[in-house]
């Protein structure tokens, strides 16, 4: 056998998207892939922090990144969610102080995010939260006190995620990613028409469970919508020191698929860019990232010191951004929203947080065996042991009395 010093090496053809690649809608748009994939220039906002609505040419769309304003029905049933939202957040606060609760991730501030979550959503779909979204499971249908368990500290999430198509809240970061890209791609197997959205924070990003997640989803065209809720810091680090991308949208486009970043705190803009996200996904335009700027306006947790890493002036500014009070006054002049229509929606937010207080003021009945019973469906020899000697301990102890 001949070996040449200088093989012919074959022509290559240019290297160009396959034709199958090119998801529809970008074809449609009339736009190129790059553009697509691309976040707008600026964030989008359809109504300012003082509640006027955002002319079209500053609202920062362009081509193939338009996006209509929801319907007035839209509108106000997230008006509600938003103030229900609010009160539950200020209810559990209280209920910590009070040792009912042992711990709140408290969402003051970015409960438009949370809300546009879930209400961008079909009942068929599926929303996977982290600790901190407990407005959006509320949005979604779960009852207030089934969510909170998992915070006053019992063995269980406190609800079916199948009766809801939401995932437990998720406490390790960056986990519930995982999830929802594996029920996404069982849905498509099966062919189904399932979205799935996944909620992290700008701490989650940099995480490698961040990685696998979305460039498995990219590879396999899932319909999954990864929503970050970049609310300025990952605990106490703040996001200057997590990333140095142009924006956490910018990263989509290194996995292959569109990015797009929103005013967090402007909940018709939120709900324009999901719900326009929604569509695409569901539509077979495969996975989307989009990134809402937003901000934690209370502590991490009730453990948490802010003031030890941010300035009261910070925090003053976000202030003057509320997403609620920027909402009623866009509502009260577009002519939605009045006195009585208000009166109503706050009475009905009063009836969800005495619920919370009700039912987490009750004392739980507790089985200390429950420690054992599901750990696996059939417990190991070394969980009948440990039970075993619960049981034995217990029993002495209660014949001492």
């Amino acid at each position: 056998m001949t070996i040449s010093a200088n093989p012919k090496t074959p022509e290559k053809a240019p290297v160009t998207p396959a034709e199958d690649s090119i998801p529809v809608s970008v074809l449609k748009f009339g736009i190129t892939v790059e553009d697509y994939m691309l976040p707008a220039h600026h964030p989008i906002q359809m109504v300012d922090q003082d509640g006027n609505l955002v002319p079209l040419d500053d609202q920062g769309a362009q081509p193939g990144h338009e996006y209509p304003i929801p319907g007035d029905q839209e509108l106000v049933a997230a008006y509600e969610q938003l103030v229900i939202g609010r009160r539950v957040n200020d209810q559990n606060s209280a209920l910590v102080r009070q040792g009912r609760m042992a711990v709140y991730p408290s969402s003051h501030g970015q409960e438009a995010c949370q809300v546009a979550a879930a209400l961008c959503l079909s009942d068929g779909d599926w929303l996977f939260p982290t600790y901190r979204d407990s407005v959006a499971v509320m949005a979604r249908g779960v009852g207030a006190v089934q969510v909170m368990t998992l915070f006053r500290g019992d063995w269980h999430g406190g609800y079916n995620p199948n009766d809801h198509k939401v995932g437990i809240q998720s406490t390790p970061l960056t986990t519930q990613l995982l999830h929802a890209v594996g029920v996404a791609h069982a849905a498509k197997l099966r062919g189904e028409e399932t979205v799935v959205l996944a909620m992290c924070g700008d701490g989650a990003t940099s995480e490698g469970d961040f990685h696998e997640a979305l460039n498995f989803a990219a590879v396999f065209k899932l319909p999954v919508i990864f929503f970050i809720q970049n609310n300025k810091y990952a605990i106490s680090v703040p996001l200057a020191q997590q990333s140095v991308a142009p924006s956490l949208a910018h990263k989509a486009v290194g996995y292959g698929m569109a990015g797009e970043r929103v005013d967090g705190n402007d909940l018709v803009a939120v709900l324009a860019v999901l719900g326009r996200a929604v569509k695409l996904a569901r539509e077979g335009s495969g996975p989307l990232l989009v990134e809402a700027h937003t901000y934690r306006m209370q502590a991490h947790t009730n453990a948490d010191d802010a003031t030890r890493y941010r300035q009261d002036s910070e925090v003053a500014e976000w202030l003057a951004k509320d997403p609620l009070s920027r909402m009623t006054t866009y509502l009260t002049k577009k002519g939605l929203l009045d006195n009585e229509l208000e009166t109503q929606i706050a009475e009905r937010a009063e009836v969800v947080a005495a619920q919370l207080r009700d039912g987490l003021n009750e004392d739980v009945a507790v089985d200390p065996q429950d420690l054992f019973k599901y750990v696996f469906s059939s417990p190991t020899p070394q969980l009948k042991e440990q039970s075993a000697l619960l049981a034995d301990e217990l029993s002495r102890e209660e014949a001492t009395k």
